[in-house]
């Protein structure tokens, strides 16, 4: 018997299909196809059950999957903002929340309530779940520049301290996540894929 609260639940396992077909500026290990949304988010979500022992924090890990599992299903709406973009905040939570809303809105009520509260969370970034989870956010990406020879920065001419700008963050739900990234972008420099 399909009751309401299934097709609902239903409707929403078929609109966040979608993720699939978001594009990201970064590409794969060793690749030049770039990856797209829910091969994210799934890396993610792996990278932290693989790495959450070097968390600075206790933290419930469930939760952190969780975030980094929802985090982008907003950009199904909004799009995906590159990191580095010149031109357009990477901060857009007007345009996401109204994404959030409405994807997360095909869901019962509750579960709806509970996913926009964790993408709510993970966007006001305070939590030791969510300094955690944007540790592997930013973590992930400079993997896979490293491993493409500087991929996106040498494609977009990205300079040295942007990216260290944007990277610190991982040092603030692990510390040493953050030496090992630290020690990357600093190699990345040697090695001549990242500009100085």
């Amino acid at each position: 018997m399909k009751t309401e609260k299934l097709l609902k639940q239903i409707d929403f396992i078929k609109e966040i299909d979608k993720i699939k077909y978001i594009q990201r500026r970064t590409k794969l290990f060793n690749s030049d196809r770039r990856e797209n949304d829910a091969e994210h988010s799934w890396h993610l979500a792996m990278m932290a059950i693989v790495l959450s022992e070097h968390s600075d924090y206790e933290i419930d890990l469930l939760k952190v999957i969780k975030m980094v599992l929802i985090h982008d299903i907003v950009e199904i709406d909004a799009g995906d903002t590159f990191i580095y973009d010149q031109n357009k905040n990477h901060e857009n939570t007007e345009e996401e929340l109204k994404s959030a809303q409405r994807i997360f809105g095909i869901l019962p009520k509750e579960q709806a309530e509970e996913f926009i509260k964790i993408w709510t969370e993970f966007e006001e970034g305070t939590s030791k779940e969510v300094k955690f989870a944007r540790s592997m956010d930013r973590l992930e990406p400079l993997l896979q520049n490293t491993s493409n020879n500087g991929g996106t920065w040498k494609e977009f001419r990205v300079k040295y301290q942007t990216v260290y700008d944007k990277k610190k963050v991982i040092k603030n739900g692990s510390t040493e996540l953050w030496k090992f990234a630290e020690d990357l972008i600093n190699e990345s420099v040697e090695k001549g894929i990242l500009e100085k």
